[in-house]
């Protein structure tokens, strides 16, 4: 694993000669936020070593390297999933390599279902806690140069960039839940009882992403902010049919306000 990480890493720098500060990983829908990015340089997944493919709709599959909110930022425009046939370590395998290109920061962004009643479609939340029901990517031999065999888990989502990011939330009059995300395998989407299981341990919100790339980034003690646009709800009463490319749009149309937020973050951080 370290060998191929490397590998990855030493293509990226010398195709680039650009050093991050931030790693921006960008979910369904989601990808505009590159529209906010000066470039500086691209490059297709297809082009790096050992890196998987993006294979969703809605995923472009590109590294995007450039300036945003002032900082050095390398970007995901597109992401990997479980579902998709990667282990857990391939779907986490870019944020190895960007710790290894120097990131300071992960920003995750996605489309999730919510369960909490106090939510509609379209609603952001900050995510402050989650509950991990895919495989975990710290599973098999651990690797020490990366990170601890039992790594803590206790603050998953840095409480500074969350209240930082509230702060600048109410400056801009964006309004914000916090709350749990639940990730889960995927590819189907819930069923009506599973919908209430979930809020029943807890869950304020469901994703098939994100917890993943949480658990290898703290694993290497990076500090995380992430952030879910609710696309459709599972909420007795609230819950209808819904599609890939509902969830797309919602998200598309959400956007904006969970750009503002980002980019004002990574420029006070």
């Amino acid at each position: 694993m370290l060998k191929r990480i490397n590998e990855a890493t030493k293509f990226i720098q010398e195709n680039t000669s650009f050093s991050p500060e931030v790693g921006i990983i960008l979910g369904t829908g989601l990808g505009g936020l590159v529209n906010e990015i000066e470039i500086n340089h691209t490059l297709n997944y297809t082009d790096i070593p050992n890196f998987p493919i993006s294979t969703v709709e809605g995923h472009k599959g590109r590294l995007i390297f450039g300036k945003l909110g002032g900082k050095n930022v390398v970007a995901m425009q597109g992401r990997f999933h479980f579902y998709e046939g990667y282990s857990a370590a391939e779907v986490t395998f870019p944020v190895r390599v960007m710790k290894m290109l120097g990131i300071k920061f992960l920003f995750v962004s996605n489309a999730s279902g919510g369960v909490n009643p106090d939510f509609e479609i379209g609603s952001l939340m900050i995510i402050n806690d989650h509950i991990n029901l895919i495989p975990s990517p710290l599973i098999g031999k651990n690797i020490d140069e990366l990170g601890p065999r039992f790594p803590d888990m206790s603050k998953p989502y840095s409480k500074e960039l969350i209240d930082l990011a509230l702060t600048i939330a109410k400056e801009q009059n964006i309004k914000v839940h916090t709350g749990v995300y639940c990730g889960v395998t995927g590819p189907a989407l819930e069923t009506p009882a599973e919908y209430k299981f979930f809020r029943i341990i807890g869950s304020d919100t469901i994703g098939m992403s994100t917890v993943p790339e949480v658990i290898v980034a703290r694993h290497m003690n990076i500090p995380c902010f992430a952030i879910s646009i609710i696309t459709d709800l599972g909420v007795p009463g609230k819950i209808i049919e819904v599609n890939h490319e509902i969830i797309q749009q919602v998200a598309e149309k959400q956007e904006p306000k969970m750009t503002l937020i980002m980019k004002s973050l990574i420029s006070r951080i």
